[in-house]
């Protein structure tokens, strides 16, 4: 069950500023830096973390140090006519290891995919051999990213 903002107060916000910089910080290092001792720091952290507020904790990888230099993100429509079009679809797209986030939108599509692959070989065969054999989907358009100009994954939310 997650947590409503209103239940947050200033030390929370702290806390999840701080966490969303550095994940790997200790609770000692962690406490001084909100100016409480480490044992109710541990359960604050941890009453986040049940209930809802903090998802989870990643390590943010550099996708070309491993081979992945290609990123494109795949705007598409879906054939509505299909039964059970959206449901097929995100089922179908699940098994899909190159799809690594997908939104469903509004405006001219119905849905936005963001898609790693190692390169446009790799990504050309996603898009015919994959992508376009799903039934559900009728259009889809890429878009190739040439540059990353900022990637944070710092919610922006004032805590002072």
């Amino acid at each position: 069950m997650l947590q409503s903002q209103e239940k947050l107060d200033k030390i929370d916000l702290k806390i999840l500023q701080i966490l969303q910089e550095n994940s790997k910080i200790t609770n000692l290092e962690l406490s001084k830096r909100i100016g409480l001792s480490p044992a109710p720091t541990l359960e604050r952290v941890k009453k986040l973390e049940t209930t809802g507020v903090i998802d989870s904790y990643h390590a943010h990888i550099n996708s070309s140090a491993i081979g992945l230099n290609v990123k494109t993100y795949v705007m598409g429509s879906l054939a509505w006519q299909r039964p059970n079009a959206m449901n097929n679809f995100l089922e179908k797209i699940q098994s899909i290891d190159e799809i690594v986030e997908c939104y469903i939108i509004t405006g001219e599509a119905d849905f936005l995919m963001k898609v790693v692959c190692q390169d446009i070989p790799t990504y050309e065969q996603l898009l015919f051999k994959t992508l376009s054999q799903i039934d559900e989907i009728e259009r889809l358009k890429t878009l190739m990213t040439l540059s990353t100009v900022k990637d944070t994954k710092v919610l922006p939310f004032e805590y002072d």
